[in-house]
């Protein structure tokens, strides 16, 4: 019986991970011919994309109301982000940083855990403060295609995101966006316009939009299976379901980040695999804990608010000090991690018991 529910869950797995590969492959060929930018699908696509198995997952743990499972995945996700990802990208080959990356994405990146952790506090994440972390999102998406598409050599780090996002600046970016709308094959075609989208049909989107439709299927039905059977796993070992999101979840949701690194390190570009682990990060806390608490407030345990989503942040700290230093993540700081990551794992089961 346990060898079935093994296979479920490796296939549940496996639905999840091939169908959000196949999802970002055709929403980016859709993108590319809507004619938006190769910078905008980098930003949106690759660091939502290999956060597609959390997401998904998470609306699913969601709506069975396991507030356990979504917790423990996103908290456990972003420390195997830093941890093994980033850690094991190092160790391949040494990560150049730069200081654009520390004060801008990092300080966003350590503001978005402070602030979830802040929410924490009270035990519960609501849909006012769900609410909040989904703006919080777009208005940093947006704040960074501003910002990329129109100043050259100009500073947007955390401070001007702060005043991007509370003077509304947003809002502007959104209305120039509707504006100028879109361009195929050198014609102006602006979104509003239903007529003119109908042409858009005619540049080979059917295809793509059948194959993004088939793969959310598919990755909704791999979510269902590797929820409930992680949920089986947690009554059948008698641990809590933040154990099981924090470990088993979070490293089976983080292959696509993992497989990604790999590569990008091999070929020398770590960088690739920073800028990932960080937009994943982001990505995690802002809009995956913000839909899945929207769907339904999530219950906050004692384990992850006094030791994991502390590791989390410890290990967000240290991540930007090590950017900081000589800017680049020598071998040996990500050796640092990756042991890191392995005591965190081997403490689990003995920490939660003190909970």
């Amino acid at each position: 019986m346990v060898f079935v529910n093994i296979l479920l869950f490796a296939f549940g797995l496996i639905i999840l991970v091939k169908g959000s590969d196949f999802l970002v492959k055709s929403a980016a060929s859709i993108s590319k011919k809507l004619g938006i930018s190769e910078f905008v699908v980098g930003l949106t696509l690759v660091a939502l994309g290999t956060s597609i198995p959390e997401l998904a997952s998470a609306i699913i743990a969601s709506i069975k109301m396991e507030s356990g499972l979504v917790m423990g995945n996103i908290v456990g996700a972003n420390i195997a982000d830093i941890g093994l990802v980033t850690g094991l990208a190092a160790a391949i080959s040494v990560i150049r940083t730069n200081k654009d990356v520390l004060k801008r994405d990092g300080y966003i990146m350590l503001f978005a855990a402070l602030v979830f952790y802040i929410f924490m506090l009270n035990k519960i994440i609501s849909r006012i403060e769900a609410i909040l972390l989904l703006f919080l999102y777009f208005a940093y998406i947006l704040f960074l295609y501003e910002f990329e598409s129109k100043v050259v050599g100009g500073k947007y780090h955390f401070r001007q995101f702060m005043d991007y996002f509370f003077r509304f600046k947003y809002v502007a970016t959104i209305r120039s966006g509707l504006v100028s709308g879109v361009r195929v094959k050198g014609k102006s075609i602006k979104i509003t316009d239903v007529k003119e989208i109908k042409e858009l049909f005619r540049e080979g989107l059917v295809k793509d939009f059948l194959i993004a439709a088939v793969s959310i299927v598919a990755v909704i039905f791999g979510a269902n299976y590797f929820v409930s059977e992680a949920n089986f796993f947690a009554e059948l070992l008698g641990v809590p379901e933040v154990i099981i999101g924090v470990s088993l979840m979070s490293i089976g949701t983080t292959l696509p980040e993992l497989s990604v690194t790999v590569a990008a390190a091999r070929k020398g570009f770590g960088y690739i695999a920073l800028g990932n682990a960080i937009g994943s990060s982001i990505t995690n806390i802002l809009l995956i804990i913000g839909i899945s608490a929207f769907i339904h407030p999530l219950n906050v345990v004692n384990f992850t608010l006094y030791y994991s989503a502390p590791f989390m942040i410890f290990m967000g700290i240290l991540l930007l000090a090590f950017i900081r230093s000589y800017w680049r993540i020598r071998r040996v700081e990500g050796i640092v991690f990756l042991v890191l990551y392995v005591l965190f794992l081997a403490s689990l089961f003995f920490v939660s018991a003190l909970f």
